[in-house]
């Protein structure tokens, strides 16, 4: 004699991002992937040839494009990248362009990596931040137990 438990279904799920902030945060995906595709995978023949950072970076950025890519399939999953790419450069731009710019210092190497990085712009314009500071910040629930 087996005893079954009721079938319960749980209340459809609220959605979280409006369809029209999903579409922002996939075209931020799609920008950063296709500008690394565009600028990195070129060079991805020659990275055993390229000093060892310069590989090393060539590669990092590489995978994070692959991950932007992955991204359009998943924009909340993969928020993390686009918070981890917004991070990178503002440190940069703030602990290397900026006192190399106040000191006179801006060369053409790094007024082009200044340019570059400058369209961070347009990833902290897509990326949800009240949803980040509610999930990430504030950490709704036990962030110890997720």
């Amino acid at each position: 004699m087996t005893i079954t438990e009721p079938h319960v279904t749980s209340p459809p799920r609220r959605q979280e991002l409006s369809l029209a902030r999903l579409c922002a945060l996939r075209a931020g995906y799609l920008f950063m992937g296709l500008g690394l595709a565009i600028v990195k995978w070129p060079l991805i023949a020659d990275a055993s040839s390229m000093p060892i950072y310069e590989g090393v970076t060539l590669c990092m950025l590489t995978a994070m494009s692959l991950l932007a890519f992955l991204g359009l399939r998943y924009p909340i999953k993969l928020l993390p990248v686009l918070l981890f790419e917004s991070a990178w450069k503002l440190l940069w731009l703030g602990l290397v362009a900026l006192p190399r710019a106040l000191g006179g210092g801006l060369d053409a190497a790094t007024t082009q990596m200044l340019t570059r990085n400058s369209l961070v712009v347009v990833i902290l314009a897509v990326i949800p931040w009240r949803y980040v500071w509610r999930k990430y910040v504030r950490a709704e629930g036990d962030p110890w137990r997720s």
